[in-house]
Formats: structure tokens, sequence, C-alpha cells
């Protein structure tokens, strides 16, 4: 018998309520970028949006639902203009002290985050900051212009040192990103203490650069099974060191209205790690056949893949529903 440590995707310890900000504190728009489609949410005055938020938690608290953690997601958190940063942390500061929240998050550039700045959220009740890498690779970044290089190393080394959990945002299959380069960029997120990765497949929307850029020939997104390939390799390996991870976009309609092709499917996540935990297998099987398998219940939901498309996979290592059991635990054991 063989085994092996395999955990799936951690999840937050409390759920998560987005706040969508869509190009605020954005000094530009990236040539993949459309938040207004892939949010669905048109511009809103800004006070409005908070009065939202505060509407939601009040509800959620007399329902007797647990607190949320608040997520501050689009725009650029940290450049948005002082005024509003001010007003998200204090209706955070007031939502914790309440006990309607028990923390909350943000998502901002590298090259927009300082000492000052990271301090200031962490004394606010920030427990995590998700930096929109997108990749660490300069030439990539360049051909999204993303407005800067070499930034992404430094402000994760200081989220680390505020004492802030660290979430990196990748994105696969963006102009100069091949599946080597994503797999680079993995590697570099875990090496700089990441404790969540974000994989958002590049997408093709109405309305962007990168849409024209299509049109005319000049960039060629990624297939799904490209995609699902590189971040199942992505993934693969990197169990073991407890690392979350969160998956690409909530399919909708107003999105997959205005999506050409590209990597997007509602069981994207499932379908990832459902192809990271067969490769584990067979890495760890010597490309031999199985008598048996246990893996971890957690792992039930996804292991045959989506709709069972990785059952004739499995058949090949040896393995039917007859000889694979889910038990409790974190390990994989083989029975060669």
């Amino acid at each position: 018998m063989k085994k092996f440590y395999w955990s799936a995707p951690r999840r937050s310890a409390c759920p998560i309520i987005p706040v969508f900000l869509p190009f605020h504190g954005c000094p530009a728009h990236c040539v993949y970028c459309a938040q207004y489609t892939q949010t669905g949410q048109g511009p809103i005055p800004f006070p409005d949006i908070l009065d939202k938020v505060g509407t939601v938690l009040r509800a959620r608290a007399l329902a007797g639902l647990p607190p949320p953690e608040l997520a501050f997601y689009g725009g650029t958190f940290t450049s948005m203009p002082e005024k509003e940063q001010r007003q998200c942390l204090d209706l955070a500061t007031y939502a914790i002290q309440r006990g309607l929240i028990c923390s909350f998050r943000c998502s901002t550039r590298p090259d927009s985050v300082d000492v000052p700045t990271l301090t200031r959220l962490r004394d606010a009740g920030c427990s995590t900051v998700e930096l929109g890498a997108q990749s660490f690779a300069d030439a990539a970044l360049t051909a999204a212009r993303r407005g800067y290089g070499g930034a992404a190393a430094a402000a994760c080394n200081l989220a680390k040192q505020a004492g802030l959990n660290l979430g990196v945002q990748l994105l696969p299959g963006m102009p100069g990103v091949s599946p080597e380069v994503f797999i680079c960029d993995v590697s570099a997120a875990l090496r700089m203490g990441a404790d969540m990765l974000r994989f958002y497949p590049c997408l093709v929307l109405a309305g962007t650069e990168l849409a024209r850029e299509w049109r005319a020939g000049g960039y060629r997104p990624w297939g799904m099974e490209v995609c699902l390939a590189s971040l199942a390799q992505g993934c693969h390996g990197h169990g073991a060191q407890n690392v979350g991870y969160a998956w690409g976009w909530h399919l909708k309609p107003f999105l997959t209205e205005r999506c050409w092709p590209g990597s997007v499917h509602p069981a994207l996540g499932e379908r990832v790690m459902a192809r990271a935990l067969l490769m584990a297998v067979r890495q760890e099987a010597d490309r031999g056949r199985l008598f048996a398998l246990d893996a971890p219940l957690r792992c039930q939901g996804y292991f045959w893949g989506h709709r069972g498309e990785l059952r004739a996979a499995w058949a090949a290592l040896g393995l039917g529903s007859d000889e694979v059991r889910f038990v409790e635990g974190e390990e994989v054991r083989l029975y060669l």
C-alpha cells in the first residue's frame, strides 16, 4: 500500500459577501477587462453600493445567519480616492464591532500597496489582501498593458510582513501567458507565501481590446482542454502545502452572452481538481495498475469528473466504482 496527503480546496471559515466596485481606483483598463460585463453591474453611485451592503448585513443578522466575511472586489481598492477608501473601512470596522461580519478582504494591484496602506487595512480588520498579479512574467504584463513590471514579488512580501493572509490572482491564458508561463507563475506565488490562489482563465469579452485583437487574429485563447490540464498541473503537488484555491468566473447568462471562445464552465473548479487528483494518483502508482483506492470523503463530489468524464481514465488504472472507497481523513491510499 502507498499513501499520500491530499486536500480539497479549503473553504473560508465564514461565507463571503462580495462587494463589487467596478473600475474604482483603476489607473487604466487592461486589454482583457470589462468589469461591468463580468459583474453584471453597471455604474452605481458609491454611497448606494455601501448602503446596499449595510442592508444585506443587517438582514442576515436578523435572520440569525452567521457573520460573513466582506470582500471588496473589482477595481483597485488601495488606489480609490481616500474618501471612498475611508467609507469602506469605516463600514467594515462598524460591522466587525457589531458582529455583523467576521472580517473583510480586498483586492488590489501589486503596484498600489505600501507599508502604511497595508498597516491601515490590517488595523481596520482586514484579514486578506488579494493581489491581482495576473502573471509574474514582465513580457505578459506588458502585453496585457498592466502598466508595471516586477512589482508583484515586492507586494507579496509586504503583505506577508504586515501579517495579512496573501491571495494571489493569476490569469492563465492572457496574452503572453502560455501553459509553461502559468506553471512558473504558480510556483512563484507559492514561493512568495501565497495562502490562496485564485485562477481567472482569460476570457474574450465583448468591447475589450482583447476582443479586437482576437477578431484580427492577433490573440488565440486557450481551449477548454488546455485550460483544464494547465490548471490541474498548477494544483498538482501543492495540496500538501494547505493552499486554498478559488476558481474562474461565476457563469451567468449576462457573462456567457458576451463571451467569445474561452475557458468558461460552471463546474471549472471541480473539473480541475478531479484532473489534479488523477495526476497525483498516476504519479504515485508509477504507471502500474491498482487493485483499490481509498480517497478522502470530500473528494467524492468531483472524483469521477464532470458527468463521469474521467471514468475511462480511472478504469485504465484498474479502478471502477467497486474499487474506490471514500473515507474520512486527508490521505489517499493506493492498493497496488
